[in-house]
């Protein structure tokens, strides 16, 4: 059942370029990653910036730490399955792309003692977090980087598994992102999003803030990447991973 800190949320909130379709409502900024979008009027939780038919919703803050940190959240999401479900060796390298204050990013530095998590911030204020907790836990797997609009600064051919938990649909620039993305992949590398479903209108998130599997696999599609598993073992979450598009061509 869900609790009143769910509710909260509701309240909380205030491929090749433009081959998702066609770029007539360009922002006419100058940027070449502009010609990938189109902009429309803003709705009221979304940024009036749309890819492939989609809103960008607005970033959430820090004052949504506390929420992001809650005691309820594992009973809400069950993130202690989704996490036991990522499978990566000890020495895995995992990118935590929007990190946060660092929920999963210091859990998931119990499945690769021998390897790294990068968790990646833009908000200076999440990077204090992030940096008084990596101290707090005296922890020696993490690595806090501060990532930019287009690109989470990750080294070439270095990650196993990318991880964006809820942040994909916020992300300013997605397609310049997933780009970057891609270039960290090591070669069998993959990217995992943890999002929540927006097929269920029950699921008590607004609607910018939740996604589909068609409308992430059109936008994945679009960068160069294909739906490698769909886990639909989570209770208000898509658990979806994807594989780059290799070249048959190249090995």
């Amino acid at each position: 059942m869900m609790k009143c800190s769910f509710r909260f949320l509701i309240f909380l909130f205030p491929a090749m370029l433009g081959a998702c379709g066609d770029n007539r409502a360009q922002k006419n900024t100058g940027k070449e990653q502009d010609k990938a979008y189109e902009y429309k009027t803003a709705s009221r939780d979304g940024t009036g910036k749309f890819y492939c038919g989609r809103e960008i919703a607005h970033m959430m803050g820090a004052a949504g730490m506390d929420w992001l940190n809650r005691a309820e959240r594992n009973a809400e999401e069950n993130t202690e399955l989704a996490i036991q479900k990522i499978e990566i060796p000890s020495n895995g390298v995992i990118a935590d792309i929007g990190a946060g204050s660092g929920y999963y990013s210091f859990r998931l530095a119990k499945k690769v003692p021998k390897g790294k998590v990068y968790a990646v911030e833009v908000q200076d204020e999440m990077i204090t977090a992030l940096t008084r907790e990596k101290a707090l836990k005296k922890d020696s797997v993490v690595e806090i980087i501060q990532g930019g609009e287009t690109s989470p600064n990750l080294p070439v051919h270095s990650i196993d598994l990318a991880l964006m938990v809820d942040v994909y649909h916020e992300l300013e620039y997605p397609y310049e992102m997933m780009q970057s993305i891609k270039k960290s992949l090591k070669p069998d590398g993959k990217v995992l999003f943890i999002e929540y479903r927006g097929e269920d209108p029950a699921i008590p998130i607004k609607a910018l803030h939740k996604m589909t599997v068609a409308q992430l696999n059109k936008e994945m599609e679009a960068n160069g990447f294909r739906l490698y598993y769909k886990g639909d073992f989570l209770p208000i979450q898509h658990f979806l991973l994807y594989e780059v598009v290799r070249d048959p061509g190249r090995k």
